[in-house]
């Protein structure tokens, strides 16, 4: 090449061909998708390990048979007791066909009421407790879970400490016709009105 040739000359293509653009543009972006979106998953993958599991519901589990153990007028409670083996998918459509009988009228057909003669209907106020061990089911332990995990020691100081008797609820089933934006609330474990609550609590409805 001459001095004086000029760099650009007519007819000649000057810089990179476009195809060559193309093909290191579409290059890139498959090493972006194939190398680092992959590891980004992975990262993520590995941050939840450990993290609880939510119970899948088994819709055809069948319908658990249950008692009912204990009904306690002052606090508008009721204690009932499901077979041991019981499922968390039937203590779901226990809760469930619980809160269908209220909405249809008919939960009298299977539970004492709670709040007879009341206006707003037999079960105005309730609290239903679902045991699998009937010794849980007892007014005294009842009475702990209704006071809270913050009532005084000393105010049942020979019932079953509320730590103890919280765990042993399989799920609790909440009715308050006062509340017209949340009259129903159930769930499998317990908590408290404070937010304290079970190791196996989970908001159901």
């Amino acid at each position: 090449m001459s001095d004086n040739q000029e760099p650009y000359e007519e007819g000649k293509r000057a810089g990179v061909h476009p195809l060559l653009v193309v093909f290191g543009i579409l290059f890139g972006l498959w090493l972006f998708v194939v190398v680092i979106i992959p590891s980004s998953r992975n990262k993520q993958a590995a941050g939840t390990e450990g993290t609880a599991v939510s119970v899948a519901e088994d819709l055809d589990a069948a319908p658990v048979m249950f008692k009912v153990q204990t009904t306690i007028a002052d606090l508008n409670a009721i204690g009932l007791v499901v077979p041991r083996q019981a499922t968390d998918s039937q203590v779901i459509g226990l809760l469930k066909r619980l809160r269908k009988e209220r909405l249809a009228g008919s939960l009298g057909d299977l539970l004492p009421a709670t709040t007879p003669g009341h206006k707003l209907g037999t079960h105005a106020v309730a609290d239903i407790y679902i045991f699998s061990d009937a010794a849980y089911a007892r007014p005294d332990a009842i009475r702990t879970l209704a006071q809270g995990a913050h009532a005084p020691g000393n105010l049942y100081p020979q019932a079953i400490p509320f730590e103890v008797a919280m765990e042993e609820v399989r799920g609790h089933y909440r009715i308050n016709l006062h509340d017209t934006g949340s009259p129903d609330k159930g769930s499998l474990g317990f908590a408290d009105e404070s937010g304290v609550h079970s190791k196996q609590f989970r908001q159901i409805f």
